[in-house]
């Protein structure tokens, strides 16, 4: 798995990777820019609206909720993809901080219509994404929406097919979501939806 000094190397570069396993079609990226567009296109249901990006990396998504007038907050632990998306929301409130450690302080009290969270999440370990996000649902207005965009399976046959299939490209160090195994914990505290929109790619949708 990448650390800081790795994500800011690939900073620059990010884009272009994305674009080329998304338009192949091949993991890790297929379903991309449908998952992006999706999470907008619900974001945008609302106007003006306070909007979290856990993970912005380069702001391709928020960039676009930022132009159409709502506030966005955004952590990222990557000073230069920091960097890169603060030009394209100068009065965005962007923070350096490392998921690995919970949610910072800074973000206590506040309450946002819309969580997102884009290709993320999979940095954290299957034991510590239902905490997380328990307390990402706890920063939700009572009719905000959690949108999680990711590498993700409806069940663990879907993932070990498509470990089996991309074994050349495949990181070991993530941890992909899986549908089957995730969203009975979630639905015990709030509801949870997952839309797959590729082989390898979905949107967990979720409310308190």
């Amino acid at each position: 798995m990448l650390n800081k000094t790795g994500f800011d190397l690939w900073a620059n570069h990010y884009d272009q990777t994305v674009q080329q396993s998304e338009e192949n079609e091949r993991y890790p990226f297929a379903g991309y820019k449908e998952i992006l567009n999706t999470i907008y296109n619900k974001v945008m249901q609302k106007k003006h609206s306070n909007v979290l990006d856990i993970g912005f990396g380069t702001a391709v998504l928020t960039a676009k909720l930022y132009e159409d007038g709502h506030n966005i907050d955004g952590i990222d632990f990557s000073p230069k993809m920091i960097e890169i998306a603060q030009v394209k929301m100068p009065q965005a409130n962007l923070m350096e901080w490392d998921i690995s450690k919970g949610l910072p302080d800074f973000l206590k009290g506040h309450k946002y219509d819309s969580i997102v969270s884009t290709y993320a999440l999979h940095h954290l370990i299957d034991e510590e994404k239902v905490p997380f996000i328990k307390n990402l649902l706890a920063l939700l207005k009572e009719d905000g929406k959690l949108f999680i965009g990711d590498i993700a399976f409806a069940t663990r046959g879907n993932l070990e097919s498509c470990r089996k299939n991309s074994i050349d490209d495949w990181d070991e160090d993530e941890f992909y979501f899986v549908d089957e195994e995730l969203s009975p914990i979630l639905n015990t505290f709030c509801r949870c939806d997952f839309y797959p929109l590729s082989h390898c790619g979905g949107i967990f949708v979720i409310s308190k």
